[in-house]
């Protein structure tokens, strides 16, 4: 927005200024006698300019409708920790170790994270039936009780891998969305470590 003119400004302030203490927008009359105008006219032409800058809008046909514009809204971005990678194919041993944060805008991605959320890199290609590929980041959430179906990432047997979650005559197993991997039966321990809340892609 350029400069405004000493009295355009002076409208301005006189029209926010009635606003904020709870009066109703001035009319061009009003205007007018505050400002000692010979007519309303002088006043209609400083409310168009100032509509035409962008510092005042109104609604077409309703009286007293001035008002300053709304301030864009803030997206609110929160960062988020990157543990690493996980492989996306054959369970491997794995340990965590933190490079860095990811930011997240919440509106985008539709999701509230927790102090609990974390974000892991994708290795591999066993999700791709969910869509989920090789170079993704998933965001999950630690602690989370995880429902049949859901995406987890997942100690089995001691070893770490990103799989489909899913529950058969009460026994937990992970199933590859890629009929190239097998699913995969805990001969001991099944244990997740963060139920799937999100997908960031990077451009390629």
């Amino acid at each position: 927005m350029t400069e405004i003119p000493t009295r355009q400004r002076e409208v301005l302030e006189f029209v926010t200024n009635e606003l904020a203490n709870g009066r109703p927008c001035p009319t061009q009359r009003e205007i007018a006698l505050h400002f000692g105008f010979a007519s309303s006219r002088a006043a209609a032409i400083h409310i168009e300019a100032l509509v035409h800058r962008g510092a005042l809008v109104r609604e077409p046909g309703k009286a007293r409708s001035l008002r300053p514009p709304k301030p864009p809204l803030r997206r609110q971005t929160v960062e988020i920790s990157i543990f690493g990678s996980i492989p996306a194919g054959l369970p491997e041993d794995q340990a965590e170790e933190a490079e860095g944060c990811v930011a997240v805008d919440v509106e985008v991605l539709q999701i509230k994270p927790t102090a609990r959320t974390f974000a892991l890199r994708v290795r591999g290609d066993s999700m791709i039936g969910k869509g989920i590929l090789d170079g993704d980041l998933v965001l999950l959430e630690h602690g989370a009780e995880p429902r049949n179906g859901d995406t987890v990432a997942a100690l089995v047997d001691g070893q770490s891998t990103l799989k489909t979650f899913l529950v058969k005559n009460r026994k937990p197993f992970l199933r590859a969305e890629n009929p190239r991997y097998p699913d995969l039966i805990p001969a001991s321990e099944l244990m997740v470590q963060g139920v799937f809340r999100a997908l960031i892609r990077k451009a390629r």
